[in-house]
């Protein structure tokens, strides 16, 4: 019988944490996941205590601005896989707090490499790039060989920490993988994300809780997908022999307000009647497009999308509709 792998993940209390915990234990794997001490650690373990898994992942504590922990956790753990999925991850929040996005999401990577560099060099490092990075997009599709064209701080750090991945892998021939991931959904995604304000926003106002949901630009496209179908593209990425680049995407892009239309529709409501547009939400510089190109990982590894567009976010509302019930009865 073959030793039990095991993978060490950064923010796993988060949306793509907790599914790829997950589906790693799933896959027979020991998971350890990197936690922060904060005054809300009652509330910490949200996500896997839904997943129903918070008792099978061992938890450990350190911070990815503190290289020492990280170090330390290295060293205990052995991980044959690492997955950096922690950052500050809102992109209005980043210019709101850029040196706190700065530390995190960029100066974050480069120490959980050096961690492994130093202690455990041929462990498999995953690094959570991001669509943001396009930004002005250059091409009308966005593939690995699209320039980047970052417009937010978040963009920016993201950007810094692909690049110091792509660097160690040349620099020092270490198995560093990162995946360039468009916009993905769950109903573990954070309240602050549209997808997620809108499914809460209807299931409000379907339940009598609410009458309005106010949102920026709602003609903005997006190329969304569940986060289900992006962590298992996470795990395949570091099962090649040859650590490489990818997108992962649909390759379908929808506006805002169609993906609104969904989501009331799914509950029998008209989405004009209840939509508020507030300039307040618009960010100081716009992404107006993402669309992805996962031709890449489709011929690699085999990686499409099993999940629509239209499944997600009904999955978000009726999940929003059984959370918000009790409030409403």
């Amino acid at each position: 019988m073959s030793q039990k792998k095991t993978a060490f993940i950064t923010g796993i209390t988060g949306q793509d944490g907790a599914y790829l915990a997950k589906f790693l234990l799933g896959k027979g794997y020991r998971v350890g996941g990197l936690v922060r001490r904060t005054s809300h650690s009652e509330s910490m373990t949200q996500r896997l205590d839904w997943l129903g898994i918070t008792g099978d992942v061992e938890l450990v504590d350190g911070d990815l601005g503190d290289i020492s922990s990280l170090a330390r956790i290295v060293q205990r753990l052995a991980p044959d896989e690492v997955y950096n999925l922690a950052a500050q991850s809102f992109v209005a929040t980043s210019w709101q707090q850029p040196v706190l996005t700065a530390n995190s999401t960029a100066v974050g990577v480069v120490n959980v490499l050096e961690a492994l560099r130093l202690g455990s060099p041929k462990s498999r490092f995953y690094q959570a790039s991001s669509s943001e990075m396009y930004g002005l997009i250059q091409e009308p599709m966005q593939s690995e060989t699209t320039p980047f064209y970052p417009r937010s701080p978040y963009a920016v750090a993201k950007l810094y920490g692909h690049w110091i991945t792509v660097n160690y892998r040349e620099s020092f021939g270490m198995h560093a993988s990162s995946g360039i991931l468009f916009n993905h959904e769950s109903p573990l995604r954070g309240i602050e994300f549209v997808t997620r304000k809108v499914s809460d926003g209807v299931a409000r106002i379907k339940l009598g809780l609410a009458k309005e949901l106010r949102l920026g630009n709602i003609d903005a496209k997006r190329d969304w997908g569940h986060a289900r179908d992006y962590v298992r593209a996470m795990w395949m990425m570091l099962q090649q022999d040859q650590a490489d680049d990818y997108v992962i995407a649909t390759g379908r892009t929808t506006t805002v307000r169609d993906m609104c239309r969904i989501a009331f529709s799914h509950v029998g409501l008209d989405m004009d009647s209840h939509v508020v547009i507030d300039p307040k939400l618009f960010r100081p510089a716009e992404v107006d497009t993402l669309l992805g190109n996962p031709a890449k990982a489709a011929a690699k590894f085999g990686w499409t999308p099993e999940i629509s567009l239209e499944e997600l976010i009904t999955e978000m509302v009726d999940a929003d509709l059984a959370r918000l019930k009790p409030r409403a009865s």
